[in-house]
């Protein structure tokens, strides 16, 4: 592996010309498929096989005009005054003369008027899903009652959601980026073509993403996950690498030398650095949950896209810098400097390993403990930015009805005839009415046929309360016996349980799945049995600690203002599983950087505890750097308004510090140096048995030392 990826180093760096037309070219033709075949992305999170997906398909073909998506005026009349049929009136009339609105139900009709007399629900019915529904429509429907004067109208229901923005907040982690780079290097050079080579790979990547997004579903999440990690990994891959070339140059060897030097060892580093992400993240389509491995496999490829970017145009890059990589002292022949911090906290480690070790086992333990709280929902409207038009809606509705109107849910009811989906209608009605948590079920609808009924269900607590949960489950069970018709329980609130409930079912088989993978592709590199393990079980403590955190802020809001959030409450369902996936993808990131040098110091011939401390003194500095410019990716997401976005950069952001700077820069060298020699071992019989894939560039060193000796003979 070390001597081919030392041959494509050597030959990006001499057809440097070659290999960046290539990728600039690249870059341009994916952007005319962006313009030419680009699709627009979706909040739809599909479940198939849940009860709730199948009274949604049921709903598409017997009562497509129930189908579509829906809105929710909200009219509410001044302090002490009470709506008049009169005053509403037009609000309901400019409704139903949005294009593709099938219905705009008068509230006074529908009996959808609070106790009071002061607030309306004005209840719109689209023809089509939230994500066909036009701008000009959008903008329609946002207009309907804006000529109510004296009441104060807004605008709410699934047509409001909208994809996350990318805006200028995530651009400050780019630029801490930057600066961290520039201290790390001390050279503008190499801290502008490492950052520019990174900028090119994201580019690659999310164009390449985009141009699919014409014939595959992308959640509005998808583009931002494949960023974040395209820039985190792309800067960080090409930092490690970079940072070998100038430890090379300055030993004095040939900038060619350097480059193809750097790129088979860093190099091969970054490769299975990369795949352990790649597996973690392409892993997510075991689950059988379509737009999760949409998702997954949209990140994997960003992140495959950012190593074949390290490995060929930053070598091609490093030509044209040259020495300017190294700071000014060093090209001028002054001194490298003394030994870095790393050296010394390394000996620290090592000679303190114990007490290191159970101090840092029992502050993560303690971190963790939150977790046991952990709930998980689809985020509703009430979680929206503050001042948001979705956000003001859902407020008011509460305001006037309580929270459980914005968590309604429809029961569908199917039979063979009108008579017995009428006569079933009326006994789920009647037994619904009678469960614990619901608050009211409004008279069915039919469809032309007769054959499909829908029962809207109020209930009294809001879309991720508990006990709307426990009420979902107890109208399933309630309605279950039955007979004579197909009874399905969907709607928003109904999906959101389903999805939580399928994802907390997955998580234990990919958790398995994904550290199995892994944990063989460490033994291939480090030719060791327990370094793998050591890992893994380092990951553990990452995730648990980093859940405990999350779930404190976020979900039960301590110190939930340093995060902008405004309302706390249960993590989105899918953010354990997809952490899982990321974290531990880059968690073995620093493992293979930190463990590889380790290992190829040994191999070379230091002792097991000074190589530990070689390790930590080549590479503290790097990683340091590596995960603050991450972190600082991720972080930069914190500050958008969308609360998944802002939950997956928080967790992410603090997941890779707690892993980097506690776990692999802490804990696994006080582990190394008390394993000492056996951290290497490993079986004769699996030693014949497993390939040897000179991770630490051992064959290489030897073929290069004797061309060396045949070219003086």
């Amino acid at each position: 592996m070390a001597t081919l990826l030392y041959r494509l180093g050597r030959f990006s760096f001499r057809r440097r010309g070659l290999v960046a037309a290539v990728w600039l070219l690249s870059l341009v033709l994916l952007g005319g498929a962006v313009a030419a075949f680009s699709g627009s992305t979706t909040d739809k999170f599909t479940m198939p096989g849940t009860e709730s997906q199948r009274a949604l398909d049921a709903l598409a073909k017997e009562f497509p005009q129930a189908g579509g998506a829906t809105g929710t005026i909200v009219v509410a009349a001044p302090q002490g005054q009470k709506l008049a049929p009169a005053a509403v009136a037009p609000v309901v009339k400019e409704a139903a003369a949005i294009p593709g609105v099938v219905a705009a139900l008068d509230p006074f009709q529908s009996r959808a008027v609070s106790a009071d007399g002061r607030y309306a629900l004005v209840q719109v019915q689209f023809d089509r899903s939230a994500q066909e529904v036009t701008d000009a429509q959008r903008a329609a429907y946002l207009k309907a009652g804006s000529s109510a004067t004296g009441l104060r109208v807004e605008h709410g229901g699934e047509v409001m959601r909208s994809a996350p923005e990318v805006g200028g907040s995530e651009g400050l982690g780019v630029l801490i980026a930057a600066a961290v780079l520039i201290v790390t290097f001390g050279s503008l050079v190499a801290a502008g073509m490492t950052l520019l080579n990174a900028l090119i790979g994201v580019g690659v990547g999310m164009a390449g993403l985009y141009a699919l997004s014409g014939v595959v579903e992308l959640t509005s999440v998808t583009p931002v996950l494949a960023l974040m990690l395209g820039l985190a990994v792309g800067i960080d891959y090409s930092l490690f690498i970079t940072s070998r070339y100038r430890q090379f140059l300055a030993e004095g060897m040939e900038p060619e030398d350097a480059a193809g030097r750097a790129t088979g060892t860093a190099g091969t580093a970054v490769v299975f650095a990369g795949a352990t992400v790649v597996i973690a993240l392409a892993g997510l389509s075991v689950v059988g949950i379509p737009f999760l491995s949409v998702m997954g496999l949209a990140a994997a490829g960003t992140v495959a896209v950012a190593v074949l970017v390290a490995l060929t145009l930053l070598p091609a890059f490093l030509s044209y810098a040259g020495a300017r990589v190294l700071p000014r002292e060093q090209r001028t022949g002054g001194s490298a400097g003394r030994e870095g911090f790393g050296y010394a906290w390394g000996r620290i480690v090592t000679r303190l390993r114990v007490p290191i070790l159970l101090a840092g086992i029992l502050a993560l333990g303690a971190l963790t403990l939150p977790a046991q709280d952990l709930r998980l929902a689809l985020p509703d409207a009430g979680a929206a930015a503050p001042g948001s038009a979705e956000r003001r809606a859902y407020d008011l509705t509460s305001e006037g009805f309580g929270e459980g109107f914005n968590a309604r849910l429809i029961a569908v009811v199917s039979a063979d005839d009108a008579q017995a989906t009428t006569a079933a209608a009326g006994q789920v009605a009647k037994l619904i009415q009678q469960t614990e948590g619901v608050l009211a079920v409004a008279p069915p609808q039919t469809n032309a046929a007769g054959t499909t009924a829908l029962l809207t269900i109020i209930p009294k607590a809001g879309p991720t309360d508990v006990a709307t949960e426990n009420a979902v489950h107890a109208i399933r069970a309630q309605v279950a016996g039955i007979g004579g018709a197909e009874i399905a329980l969907t709607g928003a609130t109904a999906v959101g349980i389903d999805v939580s409930d399928k994802l907390a079912d997955a998580m234990p088989v990919y958790l398995l799945l994904v550290v199995g993978l892994s944990v063989l592709l460490l033994m291939l590199v480090f030719r060791s049995i327990l370094v793998p393990v050591k890992a893994a079980l380092g990951f553990l403590l990452t995730v648990g600690s980093t859940f405990g955190i999350t779930v404190a802020i976020f979900q039960q809001g301590h110190l939930a203002d340093l995060v902008g959030l405004d309302v706390p409450g249960p993590l989105v369902s899918f953010l354990p599983i997809l952490l899982i996936g990321i974290l531990f993808g880059l968690a073995m990131d620093y493992e293979v950087f930190l463990v590889s040098r380790m290992r190829e110091d040994f191999v070379h011939g230091d002792t097991a505890r000074q190589a530990t401390i070689n390790g930590m003194g080549h590479n503290a500095r790097v990683v340091t750097a590596a995960a603050l410019i991450m972190a600082s990716v991720f972080g930069g997401f914190v500050f958008m308004d969308d609360p998944i976005i802002k939950s997956m950069g928080f967790a992410l952001a603090i997941g890779v510090l707690i892993d980097a700077f506690v776990v692999r820069m802490t804990l696994v060298p006080a582990v190394m140096s008390m394993l000492d020699r056996a951290a290497w071992w490993l079986p004769r019989p699996l030693a014949r048995a497993l390939p040897n894939l000179d991770v630490e560039g051992e064959r290489l060193r030897r073929r290069l030392s004797d061309e060396r000796v045949l070219e003086q003979v």
